[in-house]
């Protein structure tokens, strides 16, 4: 039971005592003055009583409430011990926190200071493939242009396969026996003549590629194989193909954008059809560097012929001299044989003879040393 609840459990108690009392005596009708005691020495009763139950009160009270405010205090410094920690806590997790955003912040600030000098030299690379669109566009749009872009992708790939200006191939050299100029001939191991051309057949085809309209297509694209056709003919007409000047029976018509000369063998056979009856072989950039590796090819094979021929003569100077060398050693092996004989000779022989004349001389020496010898022991054995 609490202290407040104690309290108020007495002093209803003793006022409903008091009041009790108070009931009774009006009820008996006790004269005023009686009455007036019995109230002035309730009031005092009901004094002390308070008195008395509020000092006792008190007092539990300060005992309860100073047990209370122990167990209180006790509480509080513990709690207040695991809210410094859990407060360190948060304050190192906070400082990680702040450590590892400052760290993010920084590779972020890397990172977009890298994306931003990504982007601006992207902006560049953008800024220079649109200028070079822009140029390739403009050189594709002229005829002239066109042509000369042309010659410099085959010179270009010329070079790349191991061709040497002037030895290898010629450039825009008029023919020895016709007035006409190619615009490369390569020369082959003996010296005989390709006649390469190059054409760049174009406009039709771009303004093909810029329609939508399925007619307007179709019409671009017989546009741009009578164009093709047209090429083929001024080649076929400049007598590139001449017995006179040693070149073989074809023409080379190299057309210097791969997909160009795919798209005339994959959408009009008839037109590369109509060219190989022509002698005209169609190249584009993959299939003209095939076919100057096969001239290189042809360039060693060449020499590994001569060498071979080279080979051949040495073998037979080789030949004849080991002939001779032969003749030699058996002429000497000969000389060798009889010196070998004589040597048998001496060693044999001769060796014998003066073995036994040394044999003799030995004895003659040896022969009176031993008559001596006798002779003295004979002395001897007369005397004893």
């Amino acid at each position: 039971m609490s202290l407040p609840f104690a309290f108020v459990l007495i002093s209803g108690s003793f006022i409903v005592g008091a009041l009790f009392v108070w009931v009774f005596f009006r009820s008996r009708d006790v004269n005023k003055h009686v009455q007036a005691n019995l109230e002035t020495a309730f009031s005092r009763l009901a004094s002390d009583v308070l008195n008395k139950t509020q000092e006792q009160f008190f007092s539990l009270a300060r005992e309860r409430f100073g047990a209370l405010q122990d167990q209180s205090t006790a509480e509080l410094s513990h709690k207040k011990d695991v809210i410094v920690t859990l407060v360190e806590e948060m304050r190192r997790d906070l400082f990680e926190s702040k450590r590892h955003l400052e760290e993010s912040d920084k590779g972020r600030i890397s990172s977009f200071a890298a994306l931003q000098q990504e982007l601006s030299a992207q902006r560049e690379v953008l800024k220079d493939l649109q200028g070079t669109t822009t140029d390739l566009k403009r050189v594709l749009s002229n005829n002239q242009l066109r042509g000369a872009f042309g010659e410099h992708v085959a010179e270009n790939l010329l070079m790349m396969a191991g061709f040497v200006s002037g030895q290898d191939y010629v450039h825009n050299k008029e023919q020895e026996s016709i007035s006409t100029r190619p615009d490369f001939i390569v020369y082959l191991p003996d010296r005989t003549k390709i006649n390469v051309d190059v054409k760049f057949p174009y406009a039709a085809l771009l303004k093909m590629s810029e329609t939508e309209d399925r007619g307007e297509r179709e019409r671009y694209v017989r546009q741009f194989a009578q164009d093709v056709k047209q090429k083929i003919k001024q080649v076929t007409s400049r007598d590139y193909i001449n017995i006179e000047d040693r070149t073989v029976d074809f023409v080379v018509l190299f057309i210097p954008n791969e997909m160009i000369f795919s798209f005339i063998y994959s959408e009009l056979p008839e037109v590369w059809e109509a060219a190989l009856r022509s002698k005209v072989v169609l190249a584009g950039p993959f299939s003209f560097t095939a076919l100057l590796r096969m001239v290189k090819q042809a360039y060693t094979n060449f020499r590994y012929q001569e060498n071979l021929h080279n080979v051949i003569g040495l073998i037979q100077k080789f030949e004849q001299e080991y002939e001779k060398f032969s003749e030699s050693i058996d002429t000497l092996g000969a000389r060798i044989e009889q010196v070998d004989k004589q040597f048998v000779a001496m060693a044999g022989t001769r060796d014998r003879a003066l073995t036994r004349i040394i044999d003799k001389i030995k004895n003659e020496i040896e022969s009176p040393a031993q008559t001596d010898a006798q002779n003295t022991a004979l002395e001897k054995s007369e005397e004893s």
